[in-house]
């Protein structure tokens, strides 16, 4: 699917624009001006969609974003993606990834994340080459200390971190986003559904589906920020929500157990530390290596 709606005149991302975040968006569009074309691997998160943004002002149409759609993309996230898109006329596709029936990404080891993206860019390699442009990524500075290995299929595959390159910090991203009007400017992190899953146990579109739809029902009852990270085979849910809100989700334990169980998930549990990014890696230690 590609849109191609054109973007109306007078809107905050027309505007000239001056400080910090008019030098940073500069420095960005700056390095993308550097490459003949780029195909965005475009997630509609808020890194991804400021990348693709940038590279339709700096290449205009020999920059397209795509969307790789797969179990592991809930589809809220791909409805998101393809409005914003819409909304700012970006070139825009959706592929299918074939993630799910690779036999190491559904063993859930400490390199999922690398077959992931392996199998992201054999879905985006042959629109590269048929624009002889190069894949970029949405990439911060600040994720250069976490552990991705997906950097690892990335560095293999040549592909180009912009916002990395022009100095770019999560931080950055969204005082960026915010001075140019996207609406992802204070969009919640969403990494995929797999990221949810305990390493070492499969992940299967079936577990996939149940913490899609078990945070969908959080959501529903007000929790906006929140993870459902799936352990035991996928049938305990331990539900993580930002520590001032515990006391709130609390009060509606019950709605919380029935809603979290009809998703699928025969245990419900409450993280009292709290919400925070990546805890599952807290696993990682205990992992072969």
């Amino acid at each position: 699917m590609t849109d191609h709606a054109p973007r109306a005149s007078g809107t905050p991302d027309d505007a000239a624009r001056t400080g910090p975040a008019g030098d940073a968006m500069d420095r960005l569009t700056a390095r993308l001006s550097r490459e003949s074309a780029v195909v965005v691997a475009y997630s509609g998160g808020a890194d991804s969609a400021l990348l693709a943004f940038a590279a339709a002002k700096a290449l205009g149409g020999r920059a397209v974003a795509v969307t790789a759609v797969s179990p592991s993309l809930a589809a809220s996230e791909r409805a998101a993606a393809r409005d914003f898109a819409r909304r700012h006329g970006l070139a825009h596709l959706e592929v299918c990834t074939d993630e799910a029936d690779r036999p190491e990404y559904a063993a859930n080891g400490r390199d999922r994340c690398y077959h992931c993206k392996s199998a992201l860019f054999d879905a985006l390699a042959p629109l590269a080459a048929a624009m002889n442009a190069r894949i970029a990524l949405g990439t911060n500075l600040d994720d250069l200390g976490d552990h991705r290995p997906g950097q690892r299929a990335a560095a293999e595959r040549g592909a180009i971190a912009p916002l990395v390159d022009a100095g770019l910090t999560k931080a950055d991203v969204r005082a960026v986003s915010r001075e140019y009007g996207l609406v992802t400017a204070d969009k919640p992190a969403a990494p995929c559904l797999a990221s949810r899953v305990s390493y070492g146990d499969p992940v299967t579109p079936e577990v996939l589906r149940r913490i899609e739809t078990a945070e969908s029902a959080l959501r529903d009852l007000g929790f906006p920020v929140c993870r459902v990270r799936a352990h035991a085979g996928g049938t305990l849910a331990r539900i993580e929500v930002p520590r001032a809100e515990i006391p709130r989700l609390c009060e509606l334990r019950e709605r919380v157990d029935a809603a979290v169980r009809g998703a699928g998930f025969t245990f419900c549990s409450l993280d009292l530390s709290g919400f925070a990014s990546g805890r599952l890696n807290a696993l990682l230690p205990l992992l072969p290596s």
